[in-house]
């Protein structure tokens, strides 16, 4: 088959072709409208099911990330918990927030801690970046506008893109975040 050819010279076998593992990421907004969410949480089970050995990738932020590592962890497939080189828990919003991340990163399967940044926005990007490159295809909770700041859902859609990883988008037509 054509298909089973192998990836001609500087191409590599997508991750799951090499390790038997097909490795799902996500990136999203922190924030997701409550009328999105049933939408956002069906969707994210979609992608988490199929069967097969399946991996989820996570910078576990608030909102999607946190969603995304539940759902996953609630179908029995292992986390992998992508942490930006930064003081990162101090940065994820309120004590809600910080106590689900803590919560989902004694579970996680494994953890990534990636080297310091100059930046906390560089910090996000790096671990974006970390995520596609290790996926084998990402899940965006991501309204299609531009990021608010270096590293935000756009950005890490916009690399994904460029490096060709297929990327779903999870969200409705017409629905605005705050």
């Amino acid at each position: 088959m054509a298909g089973d050819a192998a990836p001609g010279p500087g191409a590599a076998w997508p991750l799951a072709r090499r390790t038997g593992v097909t490795r799902i990421g996500v990136t999203g907004h922190r924030s997701i409208p409550a009328a999105l969410l049933p939408s956002v949480r069906s969707g994210m089970r979609r992608q988490l099911s199929g069967g097969g050995s399946l991996e989820a990738l996570t910078s576990l932020a608030a909102g999607a990330d946190q969603l995304f590592a539940d759902i996953a962890l609630s179908g029995g497939i292992p986390v992998t918990a992508v942490i930006p080189g930064m003081d990162y828990e101090a940065h994820l919003g309120d004590a809600a927030a910080r106590a689900a991340y803590r919560r989902l990163l004694g579970v996680c399967a494994a953890r990534v801690e990636l080297p310091a940044e100059a930046t906390h926005e560089e910090a996000y990007y790096a671990a974006g970046r970390w995520i596609v490159d290790h996926a084998d295809r990402l899940v965006a909770v991501w309204d299609g506008r531009p990021a608010r700041g270096l590293g935000g859902t756009g950005d890490v859609v916009a690399y994904a893109r460029r490096t060709g990883l297929p990327v779903t988008v999870l969200w409705e037509p017409g629905v605005r975040r705050d």
